[in-house]
C-alpha cells in the first residue's frame, strides 16, 4: 500500500474514453467562464436598450436639474439611512461569529463588515468580492478556512434566504409593474412568488422535523431564534436602503413608503440575479418602470443618481478613510488594537483597488457627457481650446488605465501603485483642465494620499503588464463601455449624427467630444480584450530537468517538511523563488496548475512564491491549485485571493512521546510482537547498500500491484523506479530471510520530520506485518533523534459537520460516509489512529465558484496518470 493520500480518486465509467473524457470537460472548463461572462453582457446591453427607450420623454438636462433640486435635507436623511443600513449590515458578521462560536473585537468586526459590503456593493457578486475581504481579514486574526466559510455561508444565505421571501411577498402585489419587464403575466409571477414561499415554508417544516436526505445527512435550519433574529435583520437592512432612495424622491411623490419598500425589494432580487457587477442598470430599469407612473421619470433618475453616489461610493471613502487612519497612527507608533492594526493592513490593497476601479468609471462617464457650460466659459478665459480637448481625451483613456491598474492594486504590485499614482495624479490635472471637476479632483486626492499612507503594502515586484486580464475583468471593461455608450446615446439623443461632428472643435461642442473619447475608449478597451483572447494557449508543463531536480534537493535537506523530498520523483515541474533558495513542485492536468504541498524553502520566500505560481498559471489561462496546503500557507493563499477548502487530516506522530507502554498501546503492541515471534525481523538498509536490494524489492512491489490489480501513481505518490528507490534509506521486513515488505524513507538533515512513501507487502506476508514495520520504524527513528513522523493524510476527515457548514464539507462527508467502494476513506484513518498522532488539517487552496470540484477531480487525475489510471486504480 502507499502511505499518502490518495492512491485512488472517484471511479467513472471504463465506457467512456479518457480522450473523450478530456475533450468534454476542457471544454467545459475552459469557455464556462467567458460564455458567462458575454452572456452578462448581453443581459446588460438588453437592459440599457430598455431603460433608454423607457427614458425618451427625458433629457440629460432634466436630470441634471432633478439632481440640483435635491434639498440638503433629503441628502442628509439619505446619509442617515445609509449608516443605519451599514450598521445593520456589520450584525450580519457580528451573528456569524457569535453562531460558529469564534466572537472577535467589535471594531474588528465592524471594520471588516463594513469594508466587505463597501466593496460588495460596488462590485457586485457580493459572495466573491465581500467574501475575499472576509477571507483576508479572518485569516490574518486566527479563523479556520472552515470558520471563515461557515461565516461566509451564513451571512450570504441569511441574506439570500431573507430577500427572496421579502421578495416574494413584494412580487404578489407588485406583479402587474413587473410583469411586463419580463414578458411574462402577472398571473405567473404570482404564482411563482407563492410557490417560492410554500418551498421555503415546506423546507422549513422539513428541517424542523429532522427527516433524512437521500444521502443520509439531516437537513436542518439554524435555530428557530436565530433565524428570526437574521430575518428581521434582513428587513431592517432593506428597509434602510430603500429609505435611502425614498428620502432622495422629490416631496410630495405619489407613492407610499410600504410599496416603495416593495417595489425596491423586487429591484435589488432582480438586479442580484442578473449577475451584472452592482446589478447596474437592471436595478434603475425595475425602478423607472415600476415608479413611471407615480414619479417624474427625470426626478426618478436624478434619486437613483444620487443613491449611487450615496450609498455606494460615499461607504467606500470612508472605510479608506478609516484604514488610512488606521496606518497613519500606526506609522506614528500610537498605541491601537493589534487585530484593528492587521485588519485595516489586509484590506487597504482591495478597498484601494475598488476606488480606483470606481474613479476609473467616473472618469470614463464624465467623458461623454456635457460639462458645465459655466466652467467651460471660465476655462475659455485663460485657456487655450486645445489643451481643454486634449485633456477631455486623455482623461477618458487615463480612466480607463486606472481600471486595468486596479486588478494590479488588489494584488499588492509595485507596479501597479506606481501606474495608479501616475494615472490619478494626471487625472487630477486633466480633471480640472477640461471642464474644472471639482469633486473628480477631490475623489483623486483622497486616492492619493491612501495609496502614499499605505505606499507600504505594495511591494511585490511583479509587471502590471504581465497580468492576463481574466474574463470577470474583461466583463467589467466591457459593461464600462456599453453603459458609456448608452449614457452618451442618452445625453445627446436629440443632436442628429453627422460625419463633420468628429471633426468640430469648439468649446460648446460637447458631442464631438464625447464621440472621440468614445471611440479611444472603444479602440483602446477592444485592443486589451483581443491581447487577452490572443495570449499564448496553455502549453504542457514539463518536468524539470535533473540539475533543477538536484537543486531543489540541496533546499529539502536544510528544511522541516519530509514529504517535500517527493521532488525526488522527476515527474513534477520545479518553479523556483527569484533568489533560488525556495520553489514549487507542480504539474498540470486539464486547466489547473496543481502545485504540491506548501512552497518548500524559507518562511520569508513563501508569500511571494505563492504568488509567483498563481500568476504563471494565470498567464497561462489555467487556475492556481494548492494541494495538502497546511495551515501556515493560508495567509498567504488568502492574499492571493484563493480560498481554502478543507481537504483531510495529516497524522503527526510525536516521537519524543511514542512509547508502547501503557493500555493505550495494548493492542499495536501485542500486535507487533505477535508479529515478531512468527519469525519477522526489521531493518532499515542504507542508502548505499539499496542496489544490493533492488531486485527483491522490485519483486515484492510487482507482486503487490498485482495482487491489488493496481498501476503506479505519481504526483503525490512516489513510482517505484531505479533512480527514485536509490535516494533514500529503504526500511524492510525480512521473513525467513526474505524480503517480505519495504517502505522507502523520507528524512531530511534537520532531523525535525521524517516519513515514508512507498510501503508495499508480498502477498504471503504474515498478519501483523504492517504494524511491525510502522512500530519498529518509529522506534529506530526516536532513537536517531528525530522529533516528528508523518503518517500522510486521511483525506476527507475531519471536516465540518455543523448545521451551517459549507457545500463542501457536506459534499466531502458524503463521500467520506458512503464511499467505501471507491476508496478506504474510514479504514485508512482508524490505521493511522492506531498511533494517536496529532490531526493537523490539510486543504485545497484554489478560487472559488466550481473551481474546488474540478481542481480536485483534476488532481486526481494528475495523480492517478489520467482517467483510465484512475478508473484501473
Amino acid at each position: 500500500m502507499s502511505s499518502r493520500a490518495l492512491d485512488n480518486g472517484a471511479t467513472f465509467a471504463p465506457e467512456e474514453t479518457e480522450e473523450a473524457f478530456n475533450r468534454r470537460y476542457g471544454r467545459l472548463s475552459r469557455y464556462a467562464k467567458p460564455l458567462m461572462a458575454l452572456l452578462t453582457v448581453f443581459v446588460f446591453a438588453l437592459v440599457g436598450f430598455a431603460i433608454y427607450r423607457l427614458t425618451e420623454e427625458v433629457s440629460y438636462d432634466d436630470v441634471v436639474r432633478g439632481l440640483a433640486s435635491t434639498s440638503p435635507g433629503s441628502i442628509f436623511l439619505a446619509i442617515f439611512f445609509t449608516a443605519l443600513s451599514f450598521a445593520t449590515l456589520c450584525l450580519y458578521d457580528w451573528n456569524a461569529l457569535s453562531f460558529i462560536g469564534r466572537k472577535r473585537p467589535l471594531g474588528e468586526v465592524a471594520l471588516t463588515a463594513f469594508s466587505a459590503y463597501a466593496v460588495g456593493n460596488v462590485a457586485g457578486f457580493g459572495a466573491l468580492s465581500g467574501g475575499a475581504i472576509r477571507y483576508r481579514a479572518y485569516a490574518r486574526a486566527g479563523l479556520a478556512p472552515d470558520e471563515i466559510a461557515r461565516v461566509i455561508a451564513f451571512v450570504t444565505i441569511s441574506f439570500s434566504l431573507g430577500l427572496t421571501v421579502i421578495t416574494a411577498l413584494a412580487l404578489i402585489p407588485m406583479s402587474p409593474e413587473i410583469a411586463p419587464l419580463v414578458g411574462l403575466d402577472p398571473v405567473w409571477l404570482q404564482t411563482v412568488a407563492v410557490l417560492i414561499l410554500a418551498g421555503l415554508g415546506l423546507a422549513f417544516v422539513i428541517a424542523r422535523i429532522g427527516r433524512k436526505t437521500a444521502f443520509g445527512s439531516v437537513f436542518r435550519f439554524v435555530d428557530t431564534r436565530t433565524l428570526s433574529r437574521q430575518f428581521l435583520v434582513t428587513v431592517l437592512d432593506i428597509a434602510f436602503s430603500a429609505s435611502v432612495v425614498y428620502a432622495l424622491l422629490p416631496a410630495g411623490a405619489a407613492i407610499s413608503w410600504p410599496a416603495f419598500f416593495a417595489i425596491y425589494a423586487v429591484a435589488i432580487g432582480l438586479g442580484i440575479v442578473s449577475h451584472v457587477p452592482a446589478g447596474i442598470g437592471v436595478f434603475e430599469t425595475v425602478m423607472v418602470a415600476a415608479l413611471g407612473g407615480q414619479v417624474g421619470t427625470d426626478q426618478i433618475l436624478a434619486a437613483l443618481i444620487a443613491y449611487r453616489l450615496i450609498y455606494y461610493v460615499l461607504p467606500l471613502l470612508i472605510a479608506i478613510v478609516l484604514v488610512t487612519v488606521t496606518e497613519l497612527r500606526n506609522i506614528a507608533d500610537r498605541q491601537l488594537p493589534a487585530g484593528m492594526v492587521r485588519t485595516a493592513s489586509r484590506l487597504a490593497p482591495l478597498l484601494l483597488a475598488t476606488l480606483t476601479f470606481i474613479l476609473g468609471a467616473m472618469l470614463i462617464v464624465s467623458s461623454v457627457t456635457p460639462a458645465p457650460t459655466d466652467n467651460l466659459e471660465f476655462l475659455s478665459g485663460f485657456l487655450p481650446l486645445p489643451i481643454v480637448e486634449g485633456a477631455h481625451f486623455l482623461a477618458s483613456l487615463t480612466g480607463l488605465l486606472l481600471v486595468i491598474a486596479a486588478r494590479g492594486l488588489s494584488q499588492r504590485l509595485d507596479g501597479a501603485w506606481w501606474a495608479t499614482c501616475v494615472a490619478a495624479s494626471a487625472a487630477l490635472v486633466l480633471s480640472l483642465l477640461k471642464s474644472v471637476a471639482i469633486i473628480e479632483a477631490s475623489m483623486l486626492g483622497v486616492l492619493l494620499f491612501g495609496l502614499f499612507v499605505s505606499r507600504r503594502l505594495f511591494v511585490r515586484p511583479a509587471s502590471l503588464f504581465r497580468q492576463a486580464l481574466t474574463s470577470s475583468w474583461l466583463l467589467a471593461i466591457a459593461v464600462l463601455c456599453i453603459g458609456a455608450v448608452i449614457v452618451m446615446l442618452f445625453v445627446y439623443r436629440d443632436i442628429e449624427y453627422s460625419h463633420d461632428l468628429w471633426w468640430q472643435f469648439e468649446f460648446e461642442a460637447d458631442a464631438p467630444r464625447s464621440l472621440r473619447a468614445m471611440l479611444a475608449l472603444t479602440i483602446l478597451s477592444s485592443t486589451l480584450a483581443l491581447f487577452g483572447l490572443l495570449r499564448p494557449a496553455s502549453l504542457p508543463v514539463s518536468p524539470s530537468d535533473p540539475d533543477a531536480v538536484a537543486k531543489a534537493v540541496t533546499i529539502v535537506a536544510t528544511q522541516d517538511v519530509a514529504d517535500a523530498n517527493l521532488v525526488r520523483t522527476g515527474d513534477k515541474a520545479v518553479m523556483f523563488s527569484p533568489e533560488g533558495d525556495a520553489f514549487i513542485m507542480y504539474g498540470k492536468q486539464g486547466r489547473s496548475f496543481i502545485a504540491f504541498l506548501d512552497p518548500v524553502g524559507p518562511r520569508k520566500a513563501r508569500a511571494e512564491l505563492v504568488w509567483q505560481f498563481v500568476e504563471t498559471a494565470r498567464a497561462a489561462g489555467c487556475r492556481a491549485v494548492f494541494y495538502q496546503a497546511s495551515p501556515a500557507l493560508l495567509p498567504a493563499i488568502a492574499d492571493a485571493g484563493m480560498q481554502a477548502f478543507k481537504l483531510g487530516e495529516s497524522a503527526l506522530v510525536d516521537l519524543e512521546r511514542f512509547d508502547l507502554k501503557g493500555g493505550r498501546w495494548a493492542t499495536l503492541r501485542q500486535t507487533a510482537t505477535r508479529a515478531e515471534r512468527d519469525g519477522l525481523s526489521f531493518e532499515i538498509v542504507p542508502v548505499e547498500r539499496v542496489t544490493d536490494i533492488l531486485e527483491d524489492l522490485r519483486a515484492v512491489s510487482d507482486a503487490w500491484l498485482d495482487e491489488h490489480n493496481a498501476k503506479e501513481k505519481g504526483f503525490s505518490l512516489g513510482t517505484f523506479t531505479d533512480d527514485y528507490m536509490l535516494m533514500q534509506p529503504v526500511a524492510l521486513l525480512r521473513f525467513e530471510d526474505r524480503i517480505v515488505a519495504f517502505a522507502n524513507m523520507l528524512l531530511t538533515d534537520t532531523k525535525e520530520e521524517a516519513s515514508i512513501d512507498l510501503m508495499r507487502f508480498a502477498p504471503d506476508a504474515p498478519k501483523g506485518a504492517m504494524d511491525l514495520l510502522f512500530v519498529k520504524l518509529l522506534t529506530e527513528l526516536r532513537n536517531e533523534g528525530y522529533k516528528h513522523f508523518n503518517l500522510g493524510m486521511a483525506p476527507l476527515a475531519g471536516l465540518s459537520r455543523r448545521e451551517v457548514a459549507p457545500a463542501w464539507d457536506r459534499i466531502a462527508n458524503t463521500f467520506f460516509e458512503h464511499g467505501e467502494r471507491y476508496y478506504n476513506f474510514k479504514g485508512l484513518r482508524a490505521f493511522k489512529s492506531k498511533f494517536h498522532p496529532e490531526w493537523q488539517p490539510r486543504y485545497l487552496a484554489v478560487s472559488g465558484g466550481l473551481n474546488p470540484m474540478i481542481a480536485l477531480l483534476d488532481a486526481t487525475l494528475l495523480i492517478g496518470g489520467g482517467l483510465k489510471g484512475v478508473v484501473k486504480r
